[in-house]
């Protein structure tokens, strides 16, 4: 038979007052009970825990080694405890979260630091993946929060919007810009895009709004993330839609307009 927290708490008690009667009074039990459980451990450890005089008691060795351990384990309890309570309020634990590039540029890093200001022992895993990627992620418990575009049409998984966030063209070197014309002054030129596998709801949108403008792009070019797309637009490949925040990447070559048109 094992031995439970209440025989633990015993041994300790006994090891730090040497004396039943302090041990039994800081256990709120009485003298007789606390002999009767010391015996009762003893019986399961096979052999004597302390050595009983007129008005102490002194340790035997494995009296010793299990008080140590008790220590130990009630010690491991207590903080376990603690830490399962302040996960249970969220201010502990392990948050997984999943991210892409847009969401790095225009959310993520403020609400990080908002996030480790208020809750510094929460342990964050940041995992970068696609729109598609974090959904299943989500709906597969792999995932506990995911910055995404929208739609999310899976019922599992609860949304909240918490950014709108315009598109603006991406321009390379020498491709001409008319503000009065707006997008459909690069409309005959060559559009490279999201992938649709990575961001349908972003490509349809990019469509959606070159369609309003009067066109069909000309795609030329499909690519994963906003750095591919904005690296072959400054080597001349072609024009793109982008989120505004894109900007703040800066890469040579490459400018930006504001469209002139409600999206």
């Amino acid at each position: 038979m094992e031995l439970d927290f209440a025989d633990f708490h015993a041994i300790v008690a006994l090891a730090e007052t040497l004396h039943f009667g302090r041990a039994a009074n800081r256990l709120h039990v009485s003298q007789p009970a606390l002999s009767k459980r010391v015996r009762r451990i003893e019986d399961r450890i096979g052999g004597p825990l302390l050595v009983r005089r007129y008005r102490d008691v002194r340790l035997t060795e494995a009296g010793r080694l299990l008080a140590e351990r008790g220590r130990h384990l009630l010690r491991e309890c207590t903080a376990t405890v603690a830490i399962s309570r302040r996960a249970a309020r969220g201010e502990a634990g392990l948050l997984r979260i999943g991210f892409g590039i847009a969401s790095i540029l225009a959310l993520l890093p403020d609400v990080l630091i908002r996030f480790r200001r208020v809750h510094p022992a929460v342990e964050l895993q940041l995992r970068d993946m696609s729109t598609p990627e974090q959904v299943a992620a989500l709906a597969a418990g792999d995932l506990d929060i995911g910055f995404v575009r929208l739609p999310v049409s899976d019922e599992r998984i609860v949304v909240r919007r918490v950014l709108d966030e315009r598109l603006v063209v991406a321009l390379g070197p020498g491709r001409a810009w008319n503000p009065r014309l707006g997008l459909r002054s690069v409309a005959a030129e060559p559009f490279i895009i999201i992938a649709r596998s990575t961001s349908a709801s972003f490509y349809d949108h990019a469509l959606s709004v070159c369609a309003a403008s009067g066109f069909a792009p000309h795609i030329v070019q499909e690519a994963n993330d906003l750095f591919a797309i904005l690296s072959l637009v400054g080597a001349g490949l072609g024009v793109s839609l982008v989120p505004r925040s894109a900007a703040l990447m800066r890469l040579p070559g490459v400018s930006f307009q504001e469209l002139s048109l409600p999206e």
